[in-house]
């Protein structure tokens, strides 16, 4: 049997293209064609779209790791041992200027949620042996990949039929709240907004308040963006004083997922596999939003899995040891 391997697609998206802030518009997709694939032409598989956390994308998942697998080996140990279905894993890239996209659409960096579900996945389907329907499709992804997992699992039902979530951003009071004081701190001594956002990929101290900093801009642009604004987007928050403002404030709760949950019930219902997990010491308290999520899906009876682990929000890739099995074996029968 032929070995698995790491394929590349190169792509032109044409919605990225309509964003200047995009670099650039044509990419390349990794694929991770699982052991066989060449062997049995006829055979087709699923597919799970794997989402890289905030400044990261695809291509960074293969990185190898001291005392630890990357996914592709992390992938092939489990479906040699039984574990894992065989499966197609596609690893978009959805970098921005800012260090990611959350998979939404925003006006302020580029319709990265279109870019996926209605560019990425036609695609693949039509150059890869796929089984090109919801029932074989799943979406997973770490921290802002696996709050990605949530939005585009709840948003498109048509699309995925399977979703896991590693620590994924949820309950944004107490995951995003904290990054608000070091923020001003850092932007003021920096010498205000625009200096920051001039200066801030180049600045070589990239401290802890610098990625408050960062985390601050970055989500403002994919939760709260407005072409009206000068920089594209709102902050949420007085920079001088810390006051939320309520009325942008209230567009990113319309994107949590504690709170979009609650309006996506029946489209979860439908799920054959949710599963989540969160570290009890995650630096991000992103525990919280995991167990408010797992205590409405109980309450309206959605099939899912949650569990807790002694950890904290980095070096969790073993936790893909639970998550693949999972999802392959969901979407990988009829």
């Amino acid at each position: 049997m032929s070995k698995s391997q790491i394929v590349y697609l190169e792509h032109t998206s044409k919605v990225l293209a309509a964003n200047p802030l995009n670099d650039p518009n044509i990419r390349d997709l990794p694929i991770y064609l699982p052991a066989g694939y060449d062997d049995n032409p006829s055979r087709r598989y699923p597919v799970i779209w794997v989402l890289a956390p905030f400044t990261s994308w695809g291509q960074r998942l293969f990185n190898l790791q001291a005392w630890d697998e990357n996914i592709v080996q992390r992938m092939d140990r489990l479906v040699d041992e039984g574990k894992a279905r065989p499966t197609i894993l596609a690893f978009p890239d959805c970098f921005t200027r800012y260090g990611g996209s959350q998979y939404l659409n925003s006006s302020a960096i580029g319709r990265y949620e279109d870019y996926v579900t209605k560019e990425l996945i036609p695609f693949v389907d039509s150059q890869l042996r796929t089984l090109p329907a919801r029932e074989h499709r799943g979406v997973m992804g770490h921290s802002s990949g696996g709050y990605g997992a949530w939005v585009l699992g709840m948003r498109h039902p048509d699309l995925f039929s399977a979703l896991a979530s590693h620590s994924g951003d949820a309950f944004f009071e107490y995951c995003y709240w904290p990054d608000i004081p070091p923020s001003i701190r850092y932007i003021a001594n920096l010498g205000g907004l625009e200096a920051f956002l001039t200066r801030f990929a180049d600045i070589h101290d990239k401290s802890r308040d610098w990625g408050s900093a960062l985390n601050l801009i970055a989500m403002s642009a994919c939760y709260s963006p407005n072409p009206d604004s000068p920089h594209g987007f709102d902050v949420p928050c007085d920079l001088h004083t810390g006051e939320i403002r309520q009325d942008v404030w209230k567009r990113w709760l319309n994107l949590d997922p504690v709170r979009m949950a609650s309006k996506h019930i029946k489209k979860l219902q439908t799920m054959r596999a949710i599963f989540f997990d969160c570290g009890t010491r995650d630096e991000y308290n992103l525990f919280l939003g995991a167990r408010v999520l797992h205590r409405i899906l109980d309450q309206e009876n959605v099939p899912h899995t949650y569990q807790e682990f002694d950890g904290g929000h980095q070096r969790i890739n073993w936790r893909y040891d639970v998550s693949l099995p999972a999802l392959t074996t969901a979407i990988g029968h009829e």
